[in-house]
């Protein structure tokens, strides 16, 4: 697996930001049983930043917490079986990895978060690549049985890596 790891801000933490990304992104590709190594990239970036991409990308003029910009497409969430058929040209010819996507991160909105709801940055940051990571698997929210599942997912994950709210 690999991971293209960018800090575009200067926001301190209390772990080490790449580490944790790669041990959670590692463990979501394990828990969904995503059959190929996978290649990505995850983005730091402030409320500005954020913004910016969000505005550009999804005509939304406010800044938000995450963002996913998957590169695939499947025929059900978590579905992987036709990837290679589909795909072929997704794959990374120097390392044989499947290009996932992007993730943009707000490391100002992590921060309040983490303090509106309760737990560490540590829990907030984990939670945020694991929703980015299920929707580059194909998950969404939009409906509630959909937003029902990926909850569920999300939880389940950050419960197994022992990562909790308080």
């Amino acid at each position: 697996m690999t991971l293209n790891f960018e800090k575009e801000v200067n926001a301190v933490f209390s772990f080490d930001e790449q580490a944790l990304a790669e041990e959670v992104v590692s463990f979501a590709i394990e828990q969904e049983a995503f059959p190929y190594e996978a290649e990505l990239c995850l983005t730091l970036t402030d409320n500005l930043g954020i913004q910016e991409i969000n505005r550009t990308y999804r005509g939304l003029d406010q800044p938000t917490d995450v963002l996913s910009f998957p590169l695939l497409s499947y025929p059900k969430a978590g579905d992987f079986s036709k990837l290679e058929d589909s795909y072929g040209d997704n794959f990374n010819p120097d390392t044989g990895e499947i290009m996932l996507g992007d993730i943009v991160i707000s490391t100002e909105r992590l921060k309040e978060q983490a303090v509106q709801y309760g737990h560490s940055e540590k829990r907030e940051y984990a939670f945020l690549i694991v929703h980015s990571m299920l929707h580059l698997f194909g998950y969404d929210h939009m409906e509630k049985d959909e937003a029902d599942q990926m909850e569920a997912k999300q939880n389940e994950i950050l419960e197994k890596m022992k990562i909790y709210r308080s």
